[in-house]
């Protein structure tokens, strides 16, 4: 048998393959789901388990090894267990109250081109380049405000509306919620370990597979069209501030010439999503391969990818639309007892690594 180090060495090194294919191996980390000294007490006295150990991470290697020694058993107990507090730690979410109070968010917008970061850009940005108190001080007032009140709200959004997602995976009853804090797990379908992730059509993405078709990125398009249409905008202005003014106002204006250029765009971006709904592995390939160095990882991912059809730059809304999430996260897991696993292993190589990685992944989208 593999004993605790293996598995302790393959989950350090984000290997998580092998644990979706070995009974001992999915102990371990149901094990690890619960591992926090108030879950861990509560389990040897529900269970009238008796262990010498004191440290928590030497209670973690006694119990891999008593209930190894049976782990039909040993999954018995800590399913039932995990089932128990999950249930009721779903019972203390206020549901309605939670939806209603994300509802009032009006716009999503970061104010800031950092990536993952807030301190790094503040440092960088602000600290490192103002010697001048008071021209620090004036930025704080027109430019840091709006960063800081831009990424608060926004990383708001973002953890409650996972804290929801999460929570309609974890009511279906084939799945077998973590209860404690683990890295890179947090639910089991049919015993196969998946981290959630939620996100949109990636605008980079997009920008990538019209490279790939020989169009131009969607901006460019734009501009010239607004030239073409006599249409000013303020060549000065951010990108994305640039994109929003002319295609409002060519929306405004209403013409043949601008409908059928805002129309052109959207059938572009409609192929781009043909593709991947049709080929999931594609996106999901791209999507490990360029997300950000600092929560790199190759855990097992179940992707939810959200596209508001009519709108794209609107797809963050449909993180709070539970009618439109629950069916469609339900139907998916109905379904996953049909699924061959083998079809759901990718590999991908990621960059300033020689690595080559291998996990199992999938996308469920919800298109509105």
């Amino acid at each position: 048998m593999k004993d605790f180090l293996y598995w302790k060495t393959r989950y350090e090194k984000q290997q998580l393959v092998e644990f979706s294919l070995d009974t001992i191996g999915l102990l371990w980390l149901k094990i690890k789901s619960i591992l926090r000294k108030d879950l861990v007490a509560e389990f040897i006295l529900t269970n009238n388990i008796t262990i010498n150990e004191k440290r928590l991470a030497s209670q973690f290697e006694e119990l891999f090894y008593l209930l190894s020694r049976n782990p039909e058993i040993g999954h018995d107990i800590l399913n039932k267990f995990i089932i128990t507090k999950s249930e009721y730690q779903a019972k203390i979410i206020d549901i309605n109250f939670l939806v209603s109070e994300l509802y009032k968010m009006k716009i999503f917008e970061w104010g800031g081109d950092y990536q993952n970061s807030l301190d790094k850009h503040l440092v960088s940005r602000y600290v490192k380049v103002f010697k001048s108190y008071d021209v620090l001080f004036s930025k704080l007032e027109n430019e840091i405000n709006i960063s800081v009140q831009g990424y608060v709200m926004n990383s708001w959004y973002n953890h409650w509306t996972s804290i929801l997602i999460e929570h309609i995976f974890k009511s279906h009853p084939i799945v077998l919620p973590t209860v404690g804090q683990i890295k890179s797990v947090d639910f089991f379908i049919y015993d196969i370990p998946f981290d959630l992730k939620v996100t949109y059509l990636p605008n980079e993405f997009i920008k990538f597979k019209r490279k790939e078709r020989g169009l131009p990125v969607e901006l460019t398009f734009l501009k010239n069209k607004a030239r073409e249409a006599d249409i000013y905008y303020d060549k000065k202005a951010k990108d994305n501030v640039i994109y929003h003014e002319i295609f409002q106002k060519m929306k405004d204006k209403g013409d043949d010439f601008c409908k059928d250029a805002l129309s052109t765009l959207k059938m572009q971006k409609m192929n781009i999503l043909n593709e991947v709904t049709n080929s999931p592995k594609i996106l999901a390939k791209w999507l490990y391969e360029n997300q950000g160095e600092m929560r790199f990882g190759s855990e097992n991912r179940l992707f939810i990818v959200l596209v508001d059809a009519e709108d794209f730059n609107s797809s963050w809304k449909l993180k709070r639309n539970l009618d439109l999430l629950k069916p469609a996260i339900y139907s998916y897991i109905d379904e996953f007892k049909n699924k061959n696993l083998e079809d759901m292993k990718i590999s991908f190589s990621y960059k300033g690594n020689d690595e080559k990685f291998y996990t199992y992944t999938d996308i469920i989208f919800v298109i509105k």
